[in-house]
């Protein structure tokens, strides 16, 4: 197949584009340019091999969770007042949690290395945790955040394992509970069923086995940190996947991560969050075979798909629906706006996502479901407020529009969509510009210069194709 071969076609600043997008959260009209003056692969390969930069520090957040704390600060206390006290804790998680979210973005707007965010991102999305809930608190979401920015072009046997450890991970699936008495089943069956194997590929008997292994894995509940407790770990013979051993949870990460059936999980959560949905059963078979070659390691696999033929082929130009974060981060990027101002988490929250608080351990449905008209709605409102934003006509691109209508929906068009908007659009663009529908305006000129730019660049960020990633 060559499905996977390097791409050798032509480059310009459309496919530039088209790789930012997918390998990060869009990027500035300057950005564009300078990749496109890189060959196909330089360009990808400096994704990949990312300079080392200083990190941007993650806000001061409340000291959780040490629970024998808690305990005694509610020792003595009537039911009424450990339920206000609960509630005061509870409030300043949340606040927390918006800091960690405003941390987060502005991090992706401003990072030298798009991809180990997009990855991060990614990740945040596939092994996935809800905070608050069960007791994860701001700061082991932070410390979960930072394992996945660790591990997001490393090993993805050894992130699955540093996973199975993760305390934020061990409280939401309830495998800090998981004892020899009583084994809990809900890590070992999201592990297999949603992270690492896919349904079909696993029995009933092969989680009860799985989640045997993982008892003793549970956390310090002063220090918040994980630890092995031997005396409620089974250290009786297990089966699991058809091997039989004394099994610990590291012996059940190595055994998944040496079945096939990983290897096409991978290979299929890979391609459909960089090149397209459904990806065809052979294109599948033929990634997984590059992930085995390299034996999951993420740099080297990443590599060869972002410089792939398929990657810039015409079915997957265009062909993901931008979720909510990447269309407000990638806005920014395009307009040159260079932070992100709070209230944008809510904003976030009416486009139906809200980092740090996945509706469920399945995570994001994404693809259409992010296109409902309440959502596009939501969508439309953020950037009628970005392109109102005091000082962009100061700042952006957007000062140095020609005051000719023909050529100012040309350039909009070029800078926001690389060009992809039918020529209808194009027109509707010039008779905006021009005053249509806003006689008081009257035609482009000095005096309405500011207000019909924005408006015009609102009208190109609302069209579909902006949607599509």
């Amino acid at each position: 197949m060559t499905a996977l071969r390097p791409y050798d076609g032509p480059w310009d600043d459309r496919l530039a584009a088209h790789l930012l997008r997918r390998a990060g959260f869009s990027g500035t009209p300057d950005e564009i340019v300078r990749y496109a003056a890189m060959s196909p692969h330089d360009a990808a390969e400096s994704l990949i091999h990312f300079p080392d930069t200083p990190s941007m520090p993650p806000p001061s957040l409340t000291a959780y969770p040490d629970y024998r704390a808690i305990a005694m600060a509610n020792k003595g206390l009537d039911d009424m007042a450990k339920r206000e006290a609960n509630r005061a804790r509870r409030r300043a998680a949340v606040e927390d949690i918006v800091a960690l979210q405003m941390w987060w973005l502005n991090r992706m707007l401003a990072t030298a290395a798009p991809l180990q965010e997009k990855m991060t991102f990614v990740l945040h999305g596939h092994f996935t945790t809800a905070a608050i809930e069960k007791g994860v608190w701001p700061n082991l979401v932070l410390a979960q955040n930072q394992l996945f920015r660790q591990y997001a072009l490393g090993n993805l046997r050894d992130l699955t394992l540093a996973v199975s450890k993760d305390p934020a991970m061990l409280l939401y699936l309830d495998n800090a509970e998981n004892n020899k008495s009583h084994p809990n089943e809900n890590y070992a069956r999201e592990l297999m069923e949603l992270f690492t194997l896919g349904i079909g590929n696993y029995s009933e008997e092969d989680i009860r086995q799985s989640a045997r292994a993982f008892t003793g894995w549970t956390i310090d509940r002063q220090t918040g940190e994980f630890t092995f407790n031997p005396r409620t770990h089974d250290d009786g013979t297990k089966t699991f996947l058809s091997r039989t051993g004394n099994f610990d949870g590291s012996d059940i990460v190595d055994i998944i991560y040496q079945q096939r059936a990983a290897e096409t999980f991978w290979a299929t959560t890979l391609l459909s969050a960089f090149v397209y949905d459904d990806p065809e059963p052979e294109l599948v078979n033929e990634f997984a075979n590059v992930i085995s070659r390299n034996k999951f390691e993420l740099a080297p696999s990443m590599s060869v798909l972002l410089r792939s033929n398929v990657f810039y082929s015409q079915r997957a130009y265009r062909a993901l629906v931008k979720s909510p974060v990447e269309f407000v981060v990638g806005a920014h990027k395009q307009l040159a706006i260079d932070t992100i101002v709070d209230g944008t988490p809510a904003a976030l929250r009416g486009m139906g996502q809200v980092l740090f608080y996945p509706p469920n351990v399945a995570g994001w449905p994404g693809g259409a479901n992010w296109l409902t008209s309440q959502m596009l709605i939501a969508r439309e409102n953020f950037i009628a407020k970005m392109v109102n934003t005091p000082d962009i006509m100061q700042t952006g691109w957007l000062s140095r529009i020609p005051m000719d209508a023909g050529r100012a929906s040309k350039e909009m068009v070029g800078t926001i969509l690389q060009g992809d908007a039918p020529g209808q659009a194009y027109g509707q663009l010039i008779a905006y510009l021009n005053g249509s529908g806003t006689s008081a305006l009257g035609t482009l000129s000095v005096e309405n210069y500011d207000e019909r730019v924005r408006g015009a660049a609102y009208l190109t960020m609302a069209m579909p194709a902006y949607q599509l990633g």
